[in-house]
């Protein structure tokens, strides 16, 4: 368990992991500078700097590695929200993102080290207090040993049996949102196995005028549309 509510992140594609594994010694490092990290990245993907895609999470907090990035010339896209996507895209053959870098949710870190391991793609993750309140709490609570700790994808997401299932709300690099004609509501959804790497993509159809929810107050179940 996480015991804040904020990480630090950094995400990559299979290639970077693999290189990170095969010498730990490289700058791919949620420690290091923004800049070592897309350098070292380029050079694994063999990509210009200027080609490199940084996704990034806008919120003031992450001010610093949106400077970076842009600093050394490389791609930036920015989003307002989608976390655990844009997380995840560095993983996706299609996503056209190298890398994820920023501050996020923890619960958002954890669910996106599942999806990560299910593509094979790394993630790297640090406690990140949001003020020193935080931090004292942090700290007389015995956590304090924590907040210098790396967590890699598999501590994070421990184990091979793990199944990460999603549906898209809005657009974003791992599935498209919700598309709506009338009474018919499509949905995208992804289910994906870190055992076998099996990546499954579903297409739904709702028929809205059919669809029910249960109401807290009384139990009854009443129509979406009624």
């Amino acid at each position: 368990d996480i015991p804040a509510f904020y990480l630090e992140k950094l995400a990559y594609p299979e290639k970077v992991r693999q290189a990170f594994i095969a010498d730990p010694k490289l700058p791919i490092s949620v420690e290091a500078p923004t800049e070592e990290v897309i350098k070292i990245t380029a050079k694994i993907l063999e990509k210009d700097i200027r080609d490199i895609v940084v996704m990034i999470l806008d919120r003031p907090r992450n001010q610093p590695y949106i400077d970076a990035v842009r600093r050394i010339g490389a791609k930036l896209r920015m989003i307002s929200d989608g976390d655990i996507a844009a997380a995840i895209a560095p993983a996706l053959p299609d996503s056209n993102v190298d890398l994820y870098i920023g501050i996020g949710g923890a619960p958002e870190g954890v669910l996106s080290a599942a999806g990560l391991r299910c593509l094979g793609g790394g993630l790297q993750a640090k406690i990140w207090p949001k003020d020193n309140l935080e931090k004292r709490v942090l700290i007389a609570e015995g956590f304090g040993h924590l907040l210098d700790r790396v967590y890699l994808s598999k501590d994070l997401a421990k184990g091979d049996r793990i199944l990460f299932s999603a549906t898209g709300i809005s657009d974003s690099p791992l599935l498209r949102g919700v598309e709506v004609n009338g009474n018919i509501a499509r949905t995208h959804s992804a289910l994906m196995r870190v055992k076998s790497r099996t990546v499954r993509s579903i297409k739904a159809s709702h028929d809205l005028s059919k669809k029910t929810f249960r109401l807290r107050s009384k139990g009854d179940e009443v129509l979406l549309l009624g």
